[in-house]
């Protein structure tokens, strides 16, 4: 079984040894040039880590283990991978030729006519600013509620504007909301920020994006409606708005930020598509 590693922030190759029968193996460090060139990919990461390698995976079409080492591993947790362990009992049943091997969809952001691919979710508004805030925080901190932390500045200066979101249908584009707007999610995964659910029904293999939008809202309010995130009961506000589509559509007054898996993408307006089954994962075996 020929292997290529990928080491992200605070994985070392003393994490890779439990993964190869003999500690004399040596895996090549880096994607491969080819699918010829390796049978299978690890990534020691988390979803920052995986974000930047997806366009080459999706090129290579290797199956892909995550061995969550990052500070959200939220990807991971959406495959059912919720520590290393799991991911080393998913690893040997996959080189005894009995592994599991799930398809799965990404995201597609479209901006200036390039494609930046995204395995969780993507937004614009509040909650790029949180991410933003967080990717400058110690590492050991964005892992342990940087989230959390970088929320309460941001949102007492975040002031929402009139935002487009337009949804594309049987009928062609419908503008879903024009109104100031906190954020604008769009998920292909069900959480972000380290376990919070801003997309609780978002499946991965159902060429769908899921939406959450929350308009303008006190902000004390809103400041309360972030913990129910974390267990899906945001969309019960009447300010929350929660749909699915193919395609979606953001444009603002002026460019925002963009980020995608908690990783800056572009700046506004974009498009959003679906890449369908675009990548192949190794999971644990039911």
């Amino acid at each position: 079984m020929r292997a290529a590693v990928i080491f992200g922030l605070g994985s070392y190759e003393r994490d890779l040894e439990p993964f190869q029968k003999n500690p004399s193996d040596t895996w090549p460090t880096g994607l491969p040039a080819s699918n010829r060139d390796a049978d299978v990919i690890l990534i020691f990461g988390g979803d920052g880590t995986v974000h930047r390698h997806l366009e080459q995976l999706i090129k290579l079409q290797l199956p892909l283990l995550v061995v969550p080492c990052g500070s959200g591993n939220d990807f991971a947790r959406a495959l059912g991978i919720h520590n290393s362990r799991i991911s080393l009992a998913a690893w040997q049943a996959f080189s005894q030729g009995s592994g599991q091997v799930r398809t799965i969809d990404l995201g597609v952001i479209q901006s200036d006519a390039r494609a930046h691919y995204f395995c969780c979710v993507g937004g614009v508004g509040l909650d790029a600013e949180v991410a933003r805030r967080a990717n400058q925080l110690p590492r050991w901190l964005r892992g342990h509620g940087g989230y959390v932390v970088s929320l309460p500045p941001a949102l007492f200066r975040f002031a929402p504007l009139p935002t487009k979101i337009s949804a594309a249908g049987e009928e062609g584009w419908k503008v879903r909301s024009e109104q100031p707007t906190v954020l604008a999610a769009f998920a292909n995964a069900a959480a972000y920020g380290g376990g919070m659910k801003i997309a609780p029904h978002a499946k991965m293999d159902d060429g769908k994006l899921d939406v959450c939008v929350v308009r303008e809202i006190d902000k004390f309010k809103l400041f309360c409606l972030f913990p129910t995130v974390y267990f899906g009961r945001h969309l019960r506000m009447p300010e929350v708005e929660y749909f699915q589509t193919e395609r979606l559509r953001i444009e603002t007054e002026k460019p925002l930020d963009v980020y995608a898996d908690g990783e800056y993408v572009c700046k506004t307006p974009v498009e959003v598509t679906v890449a369908r089954a675009a990548l192949r994962v190794i999971v644990q075996s039911p």
